[in-house]
């Protein structure tokens, strides 16, 4: 599903890319031209999911006991990076232009492209979307972000060649327009990012997340209480480490089997728990006569 995902995602940013740079050059356009090397970029993007998702969906190994799943939040990581690398080229290149005096006034074709973006994008983002929450894939739902960010980036692109074409004397807007697609570039970048980052150094689950991994285990027969909850992220599932307190009365074989019910039940009920990692600890010493 992820697989397919890309593949689709690669052949429509393809077919766009060049589309959209066919109609930058000819109809004159900066802003069109740089929304064209977003819909590359969105290209090499697109490969990373297609080849990664074979890699990060490998089960653990002797080498890799949590799994493959960093694998994916690397990737992930990449693509954040790609948007950030774009859009500073392109707000460079965009300044440069603002420098060099007047702008040659875009065309119409410029404008068709760019509205045609805006449709296709948005419709791929709607259903990669979809595709990556179903498949609880980060990297795929990046990728969709990836897709929004270049149907937001066509929405200034298309006004500033509008403008232009109302009247010439405004053709420097276009310039300024690419700008504005390098910002929302930069903002889908950080959204990226950031979690992706946070991954990668070990953060833990947020304390919502956590709260409900106590109750779930306190919700076993035989859990007295439940503390020390550790988690962090194997791409995008969790594994956990916690103490649950048990009956100190009970034998070592008793405590075991509540404590293997604790794992079940986080396994089975956690927030994309695949890994649990559970302690026992004496809730009350047995009286002694």
């Amino acid at each position: 599903m992820v697989t397919r995902a890309g593949w689709v995602g690669l052949v429509c940013n393809l077919l766009l890319a060049v589309f959209k740079g066919a109609a930058g050059i000819f109809g004159h356009s900066q802003a069109v031209i740089a929304d064209a090397i977003h819909s590359l970029s969105d290209i090499v993007t697109d490969i990373a999911v297609i080849f990664g998702a074979k890699f990060w969906s490998a089960p653990a190994d002797e080498d890799h006991p949590h799994g493959h799943g960093r694998i994916e939040t690397l990737i992930t990581v990449l693509i954040g990076v790609a948007l950030f690398s774009v859009a500073i080229g392109l707000g460079v290149r965009a300044i440069h232009g603002l420098r060099e005096g007047p702008a040659v006034a875009p065309s119409g074709v410029a404008l068709v492209a760019a509205l045609t973006s805006i449709v296709v994008k948005e419709i791929l983002y709607r259903w990669t979307a979809m595709v990556g929450r179903k498949a609880n894939s980060p990297a795929l739902v990046a990728n969709a972000w990836h897709h929004r960010s270049d149907a937001f980036s066509s929405v200034p692109a298309a006004l500033a060649v509008a403008a232009a074409l109302i009247d010439p004397e405004w053709a420097v807007v276009d310039r300024v327009g690419a700008i504005v697609v390098c910002i929302f570039i930069l903002q889908a970048a950080w959204r990226i990012l950031r979690p992706a980052v946070d991954q990668l150094i070990d953060a833990g689950a947020p304390a919502a997340d956590r709260r409900r991994i106590e109750k779930l285990a306190l919700r076993v027969d035989g859990v007295e209480d439940a503390h020390a909850v550790r988690t962090r992220y194997v791409g995008s599932d969790l594994a956990v480490d916690l103490h649950i307190e048990v009956d100190g009365g009970l034998s070592v074989a008793e405590g075991h089997v509540i404590a293997v019910a604790v794992r079940r039940k986080l396994l089975e009920e956690g927030p994309n728990v695949n890994d649990a990692l559970v302690q026992i600890e004496p809730h009350r010493l047995p009286t002694r006569h």
